[in-house]
């Protein structure tokens, strides 16, 4: 199949389907203020998500409604208009960014996040001060993340050999049951 002068990505799915997951990505992106995807997915998105932006400046009812149709929820629809659209009243253009990530490890795909120009992910990280390390208060909290993630890791292992066993013991009856 020739990609030459094709308009949108397909992501092997009919129109259904790509309706759907461009608008469950648009309605996270609308609530989240940033999420992370495949490149090619927020390639499409960025498109879509910039015109109903803009769309949302104007503030008026017909807005909403368009907006509403093309998002599927009228909650994040109302969000875009009366929260996000007016950060960018002042902005022609370009409300979102790429910043890659780096790949999947299932499938190796490659990832990025996509969010708005003016999203605060200071908000989101633990304090650093001018040296670049941590205050103590965060090495602490990072310290107790990084046990509990451990013992998470520690807990899904022992997990796996437990249905592993159970998988084994049936599959021995399974074929017992067969030969008698």
């Amino acid at each position: 199949m020739s990609s030459h002068r094709r308009l949108v990505k397909h992501f092997s799915r009919k129109s259904g389907p790509r309706k759907a997951l461009l608008r469950g990505l648009m309605v996270s992106l609308v609530e989240h203020g940033r999420i992370k995807t495949t490149i090619a997915k927020a390639k499409e998105l960025r498109r879509h998500i910039e015109r109903i932006v803009t769309l949302g400046k104007k503030d008026n009812l017909n807005s909403i409604r368009l907006i509403a149709s093309r998002l599927a929820n009228q909650d994040a629809a109302v969000d875009l208009v009366k929260s996000i659209a007016p950060r960018f009243k002042d902005r022609p253009g370009g409300y979102t960014r790429l910043i890659k990530v780096g790949r999947r490890p299932g499938d190796s795909a490659e990832m990025a996040f996509i969010e708005f120009v003016d999203y605060d992910y200071k908000s989101k990280l633990p304090v650093v001060d001018k040296k670049g390390a941590a205050k103590k208060e965060d090495k602490a909290a990072t310290k107790v993340a990084s046990k509990v993630k451990k013992n998470k890791a520690v807990q899904a292992t022992k997990d796996k050999k437990v249905v592993r066993k159970m998988k084994n013991k049936s599959r021995a009856a399974n074929q017992a049951a067969a030969r008698a």
